[in-house]
């Protein structure tokens, strides 16, 4: 399958429902830059490494070129995304039920704001994708245990190995620098810390833009008569429009998130925000290759866990914890079934 950026655009204004489902795409990879793509600098900015300005700046470049190149050196989690379940062979209804199951990501979004339920573009993605899936077969034959299983590695490794390699830089890092002048390596890890964020930064774009780019194509196929993306290549001009998106989004701000994820889990200082910052990009780097799609928020936090466990486990802020079980608890159950539903409405509108 091979589409043009012009036939794409001539099939968006032809074909009401692949225009929602772009501009759904669009808005939630929008909405990730601008809530998600801050965590990457956080620690970078509560230690006073970068002003604000200068680090969302950053930041949006970095994310912009983590989904471009990741993309073009390895779409596993793409892959993963778009392979993860089976829409069936009428693509008209896939295509709508796809755009059902991107529309129940906001209405979601909206419920959980409502009640105070934290929530994870990633997590309600996945569990969108399944109950619009299993809603159109009519059961489980919608979706690949094969690739979803990868899912629940990926919950379970952004917890714990985050912690652990967050614990073993920072704890690497004390053993080397445990007889260095203090001013001396304050300044290292200044600048030190700024390429840890960079790199963060650059691996966010490379796992969450991945992630709507899959689901982005995979409406593209349906939209042209197929019925999934397996073998196919990415367009260069899908992924810079994602990447645009995705930047554009983080140089909005996210100045509150970045306190939260910075300052309100563990006071941080420059050795320890560089060691989260490089545990987190590992963490990435390791789960990407793998096509295993990981919560960035969830992997950085783990991360920022893990460092502040070496000084001492009170350090930590553990209701972030339950935040994170929380928002597992919720979105795939909740996500799953208002996407179950919207996906037999719009099939019985459309």
């Amino acid at each position: 399958m091979e589409v043009s950026f012009a036939q794409f655009v001539a099939q968006v204004t032809s074909n009401p429902v692949l225009a929602i489902t772009t501009l759904l795409t669009l808005g939630v990879i929008f909405v990730n830059g601008w809530t998600d793509a801050p965590n990457a600098i956080a620690t970078c900015v509560t230690t006073r490494c970068m002003r604000v300005r200068p680090a969302i700046i950053m930041s949006a470049v970095l994310n912009f070129l983590g989904v471009l190149v990741m993309t073009r050196l390895n779409a596993s989690v793409a892959s993963t995304i778009s392979n993860m379940v089976d829409f069936g062979s009428d693509t008209h209804a896939a295509l709508i039920a796809l755009c059902a199951a991107l529309f129940s990501i906001v209405v979601y979004s909206v419920v959980a704001s409502v009640f105070g339920i934290p929530t994870s573009e990633s997590h309600s993605l996945i569990a969108g994708l399944t109950g619009a899936a299993i809603a159109i077969q009519g059961g489980l034959a919608g979706v690949n245990g094969q690739e979803w299983v990868k899912v629940i590695y990926g919950l379970v490794m952004s917890l714990l190995f985050g912690f652990v390699i967050g614990w073993l830089c920072c704890k690497l890092v004390t053993i080397v620098f445990a007889a260095a002048d203090r001013r001396r390596a304050d300044g290292f890890f200044r600048y030190a810390q700024i390429v840890a964020a960079a790199a963060m930064s650059f691996m966010h774009g490379a796992q969450d833009g991945q992630k709507f780019i899959g689901v982005l194509f995979l409406g593209v196929a349906f939209c042209n008569g197929q019925t999934g993306v397996e073998g196919t290549v990415i367009p260069v001009w899908l992924m810079i429009l994602c990447s645009l998106t995705m930047g554009i989004g983080t140089s909005v701000g996210g100045e509150p998130i970045i306190k939260s994820v910075g300052m309100d889990m563990v006071k941080l200082e420059k050795y320890q925000g560089f060691a989260a910052d490089l545990a987190s990009s590992v963490c990435l780097l390791v789960m990407t290759e793998l096509g295993i799609p990981v919560s960035t928020t969830h992997t950085k936090t783990s991360a920022i866990m893990g460092v502040g466990a070496v000084r001492r486990l009170s350090a930590v802020n553990f209701g972030v914890v339950r935040d994170m079980m929380l928002t597992w608890v919720f979105t795939f159950p909740g996500c799953g079934l208002i996407s179950f539903f919207m996906a037999k409405l719009f099939m019985f509108l459309f």
